[in-house]
């Protein structure tokens, strides 16, 4: 780093406090993200949240179609968890199933 003149210092001190504000702003966003990882929801957010009836979820459940967690008769739901499911049904593209084709070959 070179020295600065005192002429500087303004323009400096200027910048430090802006990159201070971003890191602040990028940790408040980083631990709501954490906080919103062990999001605990009953079974009527959880429909809200998927958009499907209360009633499907029940079936779903029974199914064991969708991760779930039992505390005596009340059915819990982590959102990250929701999250991973909704995820794992995602369907490729044609150009991603060509692409896998092309790596494989290569193998």
């Amino acid at each position: 780093m070179k020295p600065f003149t005192f002429d500087q210092i303004p323009i400096m001190m200027n910048k430090i406090h802006d990159k201070l504000d971003y890191l602040e702003k990028l940790i408040a966003r980083i631990s709501t993200v954490e906080e919103n990882k062990e999001e605990l929801l009953n079974i009527k957010e959880a429909s809200k949240l998927l958009n499907l009836s209360v009633s499907t979820i029940y079936s779903k459940v029974c199914k064991r179609e969708i991760p779930f967690n039992k505390q005596g008769k009340r059915i819990y739901f982590y959102r990250h968890e929701l999250m991973k499911w909704i995820k794992s049904g995602r369907v490729k593209t044609y150009f991603e199933i060509e692409d896998d084709i092309v790596k494989r070959s290569k193998i």
